[in-house]
């Protein structure tokens, strides 16, 4: 047992080890879902694109994004999403193009091939909703449960970032 567990009183340490096991859970199903798109794709037989790229192409949809903004969503860390946007427009799935109002941003969108792509995860994961849903995995107020404690989580730990200074 660590320090912080042997002063929290009782209730304090099942939280502590809920919020851990929480943090872990978050964490695996990350992993787990780039299995998920990974197998989707050897399946398929698309070997050119990786689950992170896949799920970048996802994420984009139709926006056309900086790679900064990506960046700023939480979605990507800075080189990562630079590389993988790099590869994706080399291989055709995104389309490029210099930021008329700042030269310096460059400005990316999907391209057919993309939208293509972008369509073959979204009826992946239509299929895996349904599947959630059909065998009771979970239901709407349970989704919503969870989304909820989700995004206070998140801005628990955005506040905590931007104010830590």
């Amino acid at each position: 047992m660590t320090v912080q567990e042997t002063v929290l009183d009782g209730s304090d340490r099942a939280f502590l080890v809920g919020y851990l096991d929480m943090l872990g859970l978050v964490e695996r199903l990350h992993r787990l879902l780039l299995d998920v798109i990974k197998d989707e794709f050897e399946r398929l037989g698309i070997a050119e694109v990786n689950p992170v790229q896949g799920l970048l192409l996802f994420n984009i949809g139709e926006n056309e994004v900086s790679a900064g903004e990506l960046k700023s969503r939480g979605f990507y860390q800075g080189s990562n999403v630079s590389y993988n946007l790099k590869k994706l427009v080399e291989a055709g799935y995104m389309h490029h193009q210099r930021s008329e109002v700042d030269r310096r941003s460059v400005r990316v969108k999907l391209t057919d091939k993309g939208r293509r792509l972008r369509a073959t995860i979204a009826d992946l994961f239509a299929r895996h909703a349904a599947l959630m849903q059909r065998r009771g995995v979970l239901d709407l107020s349970g989704m919503d449960q969870i989304g909820q404690g989700l995004r206070r989580t998140e801005r628990l730990w955005m506040d905590q970032i931007r104010y830590i200074y």
